[in-house]
């Protein structure tokens, strides 16, 4: 199993060629053009400036995947929720690394008070995202039909939802903005 830690300042080179894989060959994210590590370096000071969750799986010490919660939308009454990104290296898909991710993204999310995680998935065909986000008890909540054209095809975004603690009650902490 991979070492699911903290992301480090010189994690990013790994993190931005795992992405560029995802921009190039996937479907996963609707970004066209790879950004560079330092757009993607950021990026992470934009959400740690909102005391966000970003983690990596390393293995034999070089990152092979990473994930992190971020605004679900910009509107300040979402700030209780946040949507989930995972990206793991293509030499390592299939292997856990993603579940261990998600498990730890979600014990973070929790731990940092938030109520609910989402999965907007970029793809309906994207069966490995769906499933494990299935398996890590996430609710099918919804569908956007042709949302978005990459690699000269319409695809669906699928919505997926995953209450971190009960919400029968006002909601209390500070969520990502940072007051009540």
């Amino acid at each position: 199993m991979p070492e699911i830690r903290k992301v480090q300042v010189t994690d990013f080179a790994a993190i931005a060629d795992i992405y560029k894989d995802g921009v190039l060959n996937g479907t996963g994210t609707f970004d066209t053009e790879p950004p560079g590590e330092d757009a993607m370096r950021a990026r992470w000071l934009e959400l740690q400036s909102m005391n966000l969750p970003y983690l990596v799986a390393t293995e034999g010490g070089s990152v092979i995947g990473y994930a992190y919660a971020s605004p679900f939308r910009a509107r300040i009454a979402y700030r209780y929720g946040v949507e989930d990104s995972i990206y793991v290296h293509p030499a390592h898909k299939g292997k856990g690394v993603g579940k261990a991710l998600l498990e730890a993204l979600i014990a973070a999310s929790t731990e940092a008070g938030f109520y609910a995680m989402y999965a907007v998935i970029g793809d309906a065909e994207n069966t490995g995202s769906i499933r494990l986000h299935e398996q890590a008890g996430f609710e099918h909540t919804g569908k956007l039909p042709k949302a978005g054209y990459k690699f000269d095809r319409w695809l669906d975004v699928i919505f997926m939802s995953k209450p971190l603690r009960p919400t029968d009650g006002p909601a209390q902490g500070l969520g990502w903005a940072g007051k009540d």
